[in-house]
């Protein structure tokens, strides 16, 4: 589930949305108010139940050859999402959909990488929303590996420290730090 050409994806649990306003959620670190949405790259940052938190890791140009052997192993492919034994049911489970946007309704968000798109305007969606189907089997189809940990925390500290390109979402939501 990724955009097409010109276009960028929202995700969300909820099927029934036809405009998206501007908001700024109360977690946020940033003052502005934003719709936001991802591109190709990061569309499978997103492929989880909202809430579910998840550390994520993938090869870049400056990923050094054993940087690559420990995060992501024999035969790994480019790219790795981790997430915890108790948020896999919800996995399974989660029914996510797919909103397309046109690019032109957006600016790139994040620096010193963009990471994101956004948008200070209300938009509309292109069409209604798609399903995004079985999450294990749109990881599987990717060549995403997905690790299912005890606890984030010890991937994430490596990860961190490492020459790999990561991004943890909703890691408040992690179990606590053993």
């Amino acid at each position: 589930m990724r955009p097409e050409p010109g276009q960028l994806l929202h995700f969300s649990e909820d099927p029934t949305i036809t405009r998206f306003a501007p908001h700024r959620a109360a977690t946020a670190a940033e003052p502005d108010a934003y719709v936001w949405a991802v591109d190709a790259a990061r569309a499978p940052d997103y492929w989880f139940p909202r809430d579910c938190p998840r550390a994520m890791a993938w090869a870049t140009p400056a990923t050094t050859a054993a940087d690559r052997d420990t995060v992501l192993g024999p035969g790994g492919g480019h790219r790795v999402h981790a997430v915890e034994y108790a948020w896999l049911d919800a996995l399974r489970t989660t029914r996510l959909y797919a909103y397309r946007f046109p690019t032109a309704d957006f600016r790139p968000h994040g620096t010193p990488v963009p990471h994101a798109h956004v948008a200070t305007r209300p938009v509309i969606p292109l069409g209604p929303p798609e399903p995004v189907g079985d999450l294990l089997a749109v990881h599987a189809e990717a060549g995403i590996q997905l690790r299912v940990l005890d606890n984030l925390w010890a991937f994430w500290d490596a990860v961190t420290t490492l020459t790999v390109g990561f991004s943890g979402i909703r890691l408040r939501n992690a179990r606590p730090r053993p």
